[in-house]
């Protein structure tokens, strides 16, 4: 029986590790959640983001390419149509592996793996970032004047605005 050439064995030959880990994206898909042990999760991880990868491309390519892996059209087809435009914007990192503890009858480690299905938010940019941008774009120069010209503008309209009561009060007054 050939063992695998990188990682942890998870029992069993190649052809049954595919399989195994076939049928645990498979469930992460249709569950969102599963609870399994520390050393299938890890095993899983990259298995479940090249196929969710496949799904967000969408093309009948990627959908065969991952029916190859998962052979239930139905967890597919919640895969391309539900999961995918949840982490349409996402760039990676589409699971989490959270500790639960150790198994009472074994004592293996536990763990929980979900979809990471949350909008993304999107960090904001350091001030090096932004300038380097800015100097990159040729924008360093236009940026601040576009600043002081739409605050002349409002301290021009506030005046303007005061002004014309004051004139209307001493009209009434001349009458």
């Amino acid at each position: 029986m050939a063992a695998p050439t990188k990682g942890p064995r998870l029992g069993g030959g190649p052809a049954h590790e595919r399989l195994m880990l076939a049928n645990l994206a498979a469930a992460l898909f249709t569950h969102k959640s599963i609870k399994t042990t520390e050393t299938r999760a890890k095993r899983l991880r990259p298995v479940a983001e090249k196929l969710v990868t496949f799904a967000k491309k969408g093309d009948l390519h990627s959908r065969r390419r991952v029916l190859a892996t998962i052979s239930d059209k139905t967890v597919v087809h919640e895969l391309f149509t539900e999961i995918a435009p949840l982490v349409e914007l996402r760039e990676g990192g589409y699971t989490r592996i959270t500790k639960l503890g150790f198994r009472k009858g074994d004592n293996a480690s536990m763990v929980q793996m979900e979809l990471v299905l949350e909008p993304v938010n999107p960090k904001p940019k350091s001030a090096k970032k932004l300038a380097a941008a800015a100097a990159a774009a040729g924008t360093t120069e236009d940026a601040p004047a576009e600043e002081v010209v739409v605050a002349e503008d409002e301290t021009v309209d506030a005046p303007e605005a005061t002004e014309a009561p004051a004139e209307d009060a001493s009209a009434t007054d001349a009458k």
